[in-house]
């Protein structure tokens, strides 16, 4: 009798604690999402918190985007809602469940601007002299041919346009395994090659650095020729 009674407290506590879970703290994470966020996609955006990012590396309304390696289009939503109606994005990924997602969730979430693409491993196919900006996130490190990828975006650039990689930085995150980021040199490396130059990066996210890379003897908007930054 005594075990079935503490067998039965055992239980309620249990029950309670379920209902607590579910009736607390569940809505307490649905609260902190905004309209544009799915489940689990908060804390992720904490970390990158897309008003600073998207300000910091020049997003603008009227904007044509192009983002490789959208997934289910984590920040694809974002910018596509800040380039508003009268810009466009276009949403790059190999996987095409992803792709079948992220369509679906343009379309609940009410964003007409964004068409998705089915890209290639060293080639993500946008428009030729389409774009003001590449933008890539949490992507760079898992690129398998980063030189000839960055190589066949030139072609898709308008004059002026950015390419913006943002990766986990090893200094700020040492926790992460060698895969999971793409140090500094190799990035700068890599776009050298690719005939890009880096000109900025920004050091203000927690874990992550942003690289800002532009083709090598392009102007900028203003027509005066950017410089490499000093990285002495």
């Amino acid at each position: 009798m005594r075990e079935r009674t503490e067998r039965t407290w055992r239980n309620r506590g249990k029950l309670f604690f379920f209902l607590l879970f579910a009736l607390v703290i569940i809505p307490s994470f649905a609260a902190c999402q905004t309209s544009l966020e799915e489940i689990g996609e908060w804390g992720t955006n904490r970390r990158q918190p897309p008003d600073k990012v998207m300000a910091a590396i020049g997003v603008k309304a009227g904007m044509v985007i192009g983002e490789v390696g959208a997934g289910h289009g984590r920040y694809t939503v974002q910018l596509a809602a800040k380039v508003g109606e009268t810009g466009k994005i276009y949403a790059e990924d190999i996987n095409r469940g992803s792709l079948d997602h992220l369509r679906e969730r343009c379309a609940k979430a009410g964003l007409s601007n964004v068409e998705v693409i089915a890209g290639e491993v060293a080639d993500p196919l946008f428009p030729k002299a389409s774009l003001d900006m590449v933008f890539m996130i949490l992507t760079y490190h898992h690129l398998s041919e980063p030189v000839a990828l960055l190589k066949n975006l030139i072609p898709s650039l308008k004059p002026g346009a950015t390419v913006v990689v943002i990766d986990p930085d090893p200094e700020k995150d040492r926790g992460n395994p060698s895969s999971e980021y793409t140090p500094k040199e190799k990035i700068e490396r890599e776009a050298g090659e690719a005939g890009f130059e880096l000109v900025s990066i920004e050091t203000f996210l927690e874990k992550d650095s942003i690289f800002v890379l532009r083709p090598k003897g392009t102007l900028n908007l203003e027509g005066t020729d950017l410089e490499a930054p000093d990285h002495r």
